[in-house]
């Protein structure tokens, strides 16, 4: 299975997951609020620049695709960085529904609900960054002489 995924992608697993946790350092450091608006636009910008960098480099088959699965480990790895920080990011005061949905469910329901749907929207900004990455590598590798798959 690693030797198919290693050819559809150009990377092994391990790359992949490696790629994925350059990300995870800004989680954590917008999660307990450890730095300011510079060093987290850093924190931001640097890795996917650092994939889209390494899928030219290396001149992957397929940037997009090795891009979009970059991007859904990445939305793995935020949704449970999250998760493992939500308590301490929160400060005890945890999100919850508002509107006509406040108080309508009990508070662990309510709580629960709350979590699902912030894990499910950290796996759409994964696959979304890695879709918007793997666009912006796939057309630099077509314009760009000598940036194309080998």
């Amino acid at each position: 299975m690693s030797d198919r995924i290693r050819r559809a992608l150009g990377v092994s697993p391990v790359v992949v997951v490696g790629l994925a946790l350059l990300g995870v350092p800004r989680v954590v450091a917008h999660d307990l609020d450890l730095v300011g608006p510079a060093v987290n636009a850093l924190l931001v910008f640097v890795p996917i620049a650092v994939w889209i960098g390494f899928v030219l480099v290396r001149r992957v088959p397929h940037p997009f695709l090795t891009l979009l699965v970059v991007g859904v480990g990445y939305g793995v790895l935020l949704a449970v960085t999250h998760q493992l920080l939500w308590a301490v990011a929160f400060a005890g005061d945890p999100p919850g529904l508002g509107g006509n949905l406040a108080g309508v469910l009990p508070p662990a329901g309510e709580a629960v609900l709350v979590r699902v749907v912030a894990f499910g929207s950290s796996l759409v900004t994964g696959a979304f960054t890695g879709v918007a990455t793997g666009a912006v590598a796939w057309l630099l590798a077509r314009i760009v002489p000598g940036l194309g798959p080998r």
